[in-house]
């Protein structure tokens, strides 16, 4: 256990609190502008143009909440070991290295997508979502006795809630093909078929669902850790 009464360790453990905080507002603040912006870029009684500038917007918004998204396990995983919670030391690298790594496959995305290597990044970014779905709640489980996770139940809830918020991630890539479709088509200065309008709308709706739930699994994790650090026992509350 590291001691954050230490002078030293004692800022860089206000620090990483302060980053975790911020990683949370920001992470759902930008969803909500994500999806705002979307609305417009759905409007087939707007240009083209105006229509790719509201795509502008809402993929540069975009960029925030995955930034969040992917640094989130490396600083989460620093609290922990303040907290009481020991990692092996390849445990340790691999979550301090997890958060540069997806990082630049984000960034790279962003600001490099349809160059030579994006095609390679994507998958590398692919395979770290599928890894933090599945193993996850793999580890949780293996090291449930070993790394004191029966001690801080609340952590192992967030972790596992925090697969899940990747699996939603997921779930909506899976169904923004056709609103990516006229999205580019309106970046090209094209005007979209009535039909490709429409099939924009129902993308839109059907991935509603899984960005509503990333919005209240965010404000779930963010509840539990307020509600962890404030010493209240809300199991009494609810109980009655």
């Amino acid at each position: 256990m590291i001691d954050p009464n230490t002078s030293f360790l004692g800022v860089g453990h206000t620090i990483t609190v302060i980053i975790h905080v911020l990683l949370f507002v920001y992470w759902l603040g930008g969803d909500l502008g994500v999806f705002y912006s979307s609305k417009f870029v759905v409007k087939p009684d707007i240009s083209p143009e105006a229509r790719s500038v509201a795509a502008k917007i809402m993929l540069d918004l975009d960029l925030i909440p995955r930034i969040c998204m992917s640094l989130m396990l490396t600083v989460g995983g620093i609290l922990t070991e303040f907290i009481g919670i020991p990692h092996p030391t390849y445990q340790m690298v691999g979550i301090i290295l997890l958060g540069p790594v997806w990082l630049f496959c984000v960034m790279y995305l962003h600001l490099r997508h349809g160059t030579g290597a994006s095609a390679l990044i994507t998958k590398i970014d692919m395979a770290i979502r599928y890894a933090v779905v599945i193993g996850i709640p793999i580890s949780v489980w293996l090291h449930w006795e070993s790394n004191n996770l029966a001690d801080y139940p609340w952590v192992a809830g967030k972790l596992i809630l925090f697969s899940f918020l990747v699996f939603c991630g997921i779930m909506v890539r899976g169904k923004i093909g056709p609103f990516f479709t006229v999205l580019m088509k309106c970046r090209a200065g094209e005007n979209p078929t009535p039909e490709e309008n429409e099939a924009q709308r129902k993308s839109l709706t059907q991935l509603r669902i899984w960005v509503f739930m990333i919005w209240a699994g965010v404000f779930l994790e963010g509840f539990i850790g307020i509600a962890n650090r404030s010493g209240v026992d809300y199991s009494k509350i609810f109980a009655g």
